[in-house]
């Protein structure tokens, strides 16, 4: 099968699929199995409340339809596998952006997206493969804004193709504990960080890899960038973390509420940074009792989810 055969089979094969694959979830009583732990345990498919379901599959069928009257775009095959991945489709959203690459090999959009998914189900190696592809891609070329599935409060993107690029590389260098490759992707990161949400993404994972360098002046250093009143529209959680480090918060100030309705997911963004706060500042079984809490939470796909578990991982080698 060529790549055009390829690319047109998936399409096909996902636009006849929607209905079935949801309906398997709620038949079953049991989602499917997305990905596999770093300590081999099932992640399963998270199920959704019905009124989301259904505005996530027909945005999925929209972007579906739109690959299929327009096959020679790259991009609209893009927002099919993004909006596969929004429903927690995150191995058929691989397929996707496999699929593109065979008929759109020099395209770097689908290595940065198919590299997010990858972190996604525990596979750094293939992420840290798909990133370092899409940075050979880019090159010296302009930057371009990136558009939002999920736009914030305000509609505005936050992040480049570039940024978003080294940002995700980053993250999984650092994953896999290989924290001086992370620091010269953050690095490359900030420098093309335009605006305050990117610079608290960017700067937060940065401040904690120089802090497991060892580097402690220079992870201060860097908290110079930091004031409470930058302009952050949606990467609060960061800005938080970071003025934690800086100590004009304290842990307790980032762990939500537990009645909140997103709980799971904000403990998985705050706890991570406080559980690595607590680790980097000497204090090993408060982190390790933070990661468990976060990874005790459902939002298994989260960033911090996914370092929580890393850290876990490790420690259970320095026994």
């Amino acid at each position: 099968m060529n790549s055009k055969s390829v690319f047109a089979f998936v399409i096909v094969f996902f636009a006849a699929g929607i209905v079935t694959a949801q309906s398997k979830q709620n038949v079953s009583g049991e989602s499917p199995v997305e990905a596999t732990s770093l300590f081999g345990e099932p992640l399963r498919r998270l199920a959704m409340e019905p009124a989301q379901l259904e505005k996530l599959s027909a945005d999925l069928e929209t972007a579906q339809k739109e690959a299929q009257a327009d096959p020679a775009d790259p991009h609209k095959l893009i927002w099919v596998g993004r909006r596969l991945g929004y429903l927690w489709r995150y191995q058929d959203a691989i397929d996707v952006f496999t699929a593109g690459i065979a008929n759109h090999p020099d395209v770097p959009h689908l290595y940065r997206h198919r590299g997010h998914r990858y972190i996604s189900v525990r596979k750094f190696d293939l992420a840290v493969a798909d990133f370092r592809k899409a940075v050979e891609l880019v090159g010296d070329g302009d930057d371009e804004i990136e558009p939002d599935g999920a736009p914030n409060a305000a509609g505005i993107p936050t992040g480049t193709l570039q940024s978003n690029i080294w940002y995700h590389l980053g993250l999984a260098h650092y994953l896999k504990g290989d924290f001086q490759s992370a620091l010269s992707a953050y690095e490359k990161c900030l420098a093309v960080s335009g605006n305050d949400d990117m610079r608290v993404a960017t700067l937060d994972w940065m401040y904690m890899t120089l802090r497991r360098l060892g580097h402690t002046d220079h992870a201060t250093r860097l908290l110079d960038l930091v004031h409470a009143d930058m302009k952050i529209i949606e990467n609060h959680a960061y800005h938080r973390r970071l003025l934690l480090y800086k100590g004009e918060l304290k842990p307790e100030d980032l762990i939500p509420d537990e009645s909140g309705d997103s709980y799971d997911l904000d403990l998985a963004t705050y706890g991570y940074g406080v559980g690595n706060w607590y680790l980097v500042n000497g204090e090993p079984s408060r982190a390790k009792e933070t990661f468990s809490k976060v990874t005790a939470g459902k939002h298994w796909s989260a960033f911090g989810f996914i370092a929580s578990e890393a850290e876990l991982f490790r420690m259970q080698d320095q026994k």
